[in-house]
Order: structure tokens, then sequence, then C-alpha cells
């Protein structure tokens, strides 16, 4: 089991850590990571571990273990040498992408606020983010981006709180996607909240986060494209609207 400190504090860049298995492909499993795992169309951290006398070894992505949520591998670029077992290590995600990754999820869930319809799909990336919309109606580009960049200039706060399984049942609203369902099996389901006491929005992820809209700057929304008679893709961009 990794303890996985993203959950706990996005912000997290470097970490120190202890190699507790190898892969038989060469994965690294640590005690504790500050690297995100790909889930839930977030793509896993890179970033390098370094050793104790100085060199690195680069991490090409991050992944789950097949077999669930509990164990996390870092993918070491192709020739780099795995470190054994046992052995402390620095952990170095490359923050520079992760905030941008940061950044896009959370105008995701700002998206979703303001088209408050079903979600059929989702990804991000550091530049292009988009979301699958169960609608038939068409939507205005600009009225979109004047209303989410309405939430990102008003500075909400974004913060993480736990609930129970049964609690999550009790309130099946608060899951937007149509096809994807939380994972279970611990006991308790994470929801990512905004605004003040999670007026504007709470609903469960496990993604990293901005801790305020703010921090966002300028988004806009690029491009609404067709995908079926029931289906909308918003994409997402960094910047102001282009004109024309």
């Amino acid at each position: 089991m990794t303890r996985q400190l993203f959950a706990e504090d996005a912000y997290l860049s470097t970490y120190e850590a202890k190699v507790v298995d190898v892969s038989a492909r060469g994965g690294i499993i640590l005690d504790a990571t500050n690297f995100y795992a790909t889930s839930g169309g977030q793509p896993g951290d890179t970033g390098f571990l370094e050793r104790a006398d100085g060199t690195k070894v680069q991490i090409a992505t991050t992944v789950y273990d097949e077999g669930g949520k509990e164990t996390i591998i870092h993918i070491p670029a192709e020739g780099e040498v795995v470190p054994e077992i046992g052995e402390p290590l620095v952990a170095h995600i490359d923050w520079d992408r992760r905030y941008r990754l940061m950044q896009m999820h959370t105008a995701c869930h700002l998206l979703s606020v303001i088209c408050p319809l079903p979600i059929t799909g989702a990804s991000v990336s550091e530049a292009d983010s988009r979301i699958d919309f169960d609608m038939t109606d068409t939507a205005d580009k600009a009225e979109l981006t004047e209303r989410m960049m309405e939430l990102i200039s008003a500075n909400h706060p974004v913060f993480t709180r736990w609930i129970t399984e049964a609690e999550l049942d009790a309130n099946p609203d608060l899951v937007k996607s149509k096809n994807v369902k939380p994972p279970r099996g611990v006991g308790k389901i994470r929801l990512v909240c905004i605004g003040e006491d999670a007026a504007i929005d709470s609903q469960p992820c496990g993604g990293t986060h901005v801790s305020e809209t703010g921090e966002l700057g300028a988004m806009h929304i690029g491009k609404i494209e067709k995908k079926g008679r029931e289906n909308r893709r918003m994409r997402i961009r960094f910047g102001k609207l282009p004109q024309g």
C-alpha cells in the first residue's frame, strides 16, 4: 500500500521516501509518494527520483497497480537504472506540469457547475482539456467563458473533505459522471468542494486541484463539438477567448 500524499497536499512537490518494491517490469513502488497516478481523466505525474549520491531516475509516468488503487507504480524512462529495495530517495514531481494540470482539473469542475448536465467523458491535459456532456442543445462559448471567468475572478476557496459511502448513497446527485462511479470498498469517498461551505460545488474526485479559483487566471472555452445526437464536447484552454 502506498501512502498517497497528493490526496492530502496537492502542493507537495518534493518528498523523502523509501523503495519498498520493484515490479517485474521495473516499476518502482515507494512507501509514500507525491506523484499522482493516472486516473479520472488526469494523467500521471512525471519527474525524477533523486538517489543519495545525487543521481536521478527519470519517471516517465505514474500509474496504479493493476490490482486496484492501493499501490502506485512509478514507471522509469527507458534506460534508467532502477534503485534497490530499501533505498531512500527524494521524489521530485515536474511541478510546472503538475500545476497546469491542477489548474485545468479545477477549471473542469467549474465548467460542470455552469453546465449542470450528466458528464459522459472527460480528459485533463496541460493545455487543452475537455468534458463531454449529455446534451442536445447548442451552447455559446462566449457566454460559457464569461460565466466561468466570473467564478474564477470571485476567487472561491477549493478544498477537500471526506464522506462515508452511506452519505454518498443518500446524496446520489453529488456524482456528475453518467458512466463512471466513484471507487468503493474503503468506506469513504473524497469530495472536492468549491466555495464557502461548498456553496458552489461538491463532487467525488481523486484528482489534484488549486486551492483558490483565482489561481486559474484567464481561461476560455476553446471549442464546442457535436459528438453524437446527445453529446457535446467542450474544450477548455488557457488565456482569453480569441476575438472573431
